[in-house]
């Protein structure tokens, strides 16, 4: 399965390091920076009143903490793409899914805590430009002959969607967005699952040679420790729909680059269990008349209503979300042609 270049990435040169201790960094130093300023801006988190009763102390905390993190993931892979010549194709479609999907955010943000607009975005305005935002993606993904081949983890089984292939990016790119928006909520959470993500598509990037995913990868991990440092229980900052969109958005990039669409849903199953409970939790409501399946969906508020600390739910996500992304990683081994 290893290609040659891939042999020669394994070997982890500090270049790779260098990209996540500069992020790490510079994240650091806008959490610094930046959270006082949106203290004195005002942009503090609207909680839900129907939410926990633990979370009303978090009213006020400042949001819009993404940036914290997409700007130092984003400005590092850049930068390293024009010193090594990266692939400047792979590198769009990295933008256009990350920063474009958390400009979104960043205006559902603004609508809620600058206008204060309690809703922010309709749910039809943020699907129509993700949508848009997609289309984009695939068209410069088209323009370069992008694979329209799915490959079946662990099995290695091949399947030309051809045309329909544009479809499915579609609705990945719409599904995993969300998802990772529904599983932020609780301190550490969103950003914590979405290191152990980005840390298996740093190995899937070197099995399968694709440099930008690896540098990506080790530049959002990066961005996102330093993040914690501040998002950790009692959460200093919220990453806010402009974190969580731009995380979403940067996931499936990474998997449509290195042509593991399909792991997808593996290594990121703690989002995907995110947006079924919500599902369920909906279908359930309107079948039996406004009865609930869960005491609060998504599922990581229901633990919270029954008595789980932040913590514990954190670090039991934590766990489910490494055994995932060891299991993606082991998914690929049957991926190779």
């Amino acid at each position: 399965m290893l290609t040659c270049a891939a042999e020669e990435m394994f070997k982890l040169p500090y270049e790779f390091l260098l990209a996540f201790a500069l992020a790490l960094i510079m994240s650091l130093a806008l959490g610094k920076l930046g959270i006082p300023l949106l203290h004195r801006l005002k942009f503090g988190q609207v909680v839900r009143s129907d939410g926990p009763s633990s979370h009303a102390t978090k009213r006020g905390t400042p949001t819009m903490g993404g940036v914290i993190f997409l700007i130092p993931a984003l400005l590092v892979t850049w930068w390293w793409g024009g010193a090594v010549r990266l692939s400047f194709t792979m590198l769009v479609v990295i933008a256009v899914f990350t920063l474009g999907f958390a400009l979104v955010g960043l205006a559902d943000d603004a609508l809620k805590v600058v206008f204060r607009r309690s809703l922010g975005l309709l749910a039809r305005q943020k699907l129509y430009w993700q949508t848009v935002l997609t289309a984009a993606a695939a068209l410069v993904l088209y323009s370069v002959g992008h694979s329209t081949v799915l490959v079946m983890p662990f099995v290695g089984w091949r399947f030309e969607l051809g045309l329909f292939y544009w479809a499915f990016l579609l609705f990945i790119g719409l599904a995993f967005s969300n998802a990772v928006n529904l599983t932020d909520g609780i301190d550490g959470l969103a950003g914590g699952t979405m290191m152990f993500a980005s840390l298996a598509y740093v190995v899937i990037g070197l099995v399968t040679g694709v440099l930008p995913v690896v540098i990506f990868s080790l530049a959002l991990m990066g961005g996102l420790l330093g993040f914690l440092y501040y998002n950790r229980h009692p959460a200093r900052v919220f990453m806010g729909d402009v974190g969580s969109l731009g995380l979403g958005g940067a996931f499936v990039s990474m998997g449509v680059l290195t042509g593991t669409e399909l792991l997808l849903p593996i290594i990121g199953a703690v989002y995907v269990w995110s947006t079924f409970s919500v599902t369920l939790q909906v279908a359930f409501f309107r079948l039996t008349g406004g009865r609930r399946f869960f005491r609060m969906a998504p599922f990581h508020h229901s633990l919270e209503l029954r008595g789980w600390s932040e913590r514990r739910i954190v670090l039991v996500y934590y766990a489910a979300s490494a055994v995932c992304a060891l299991a993606g990683i082991l998914g690929l081994a049957g991926m190779g042609g």
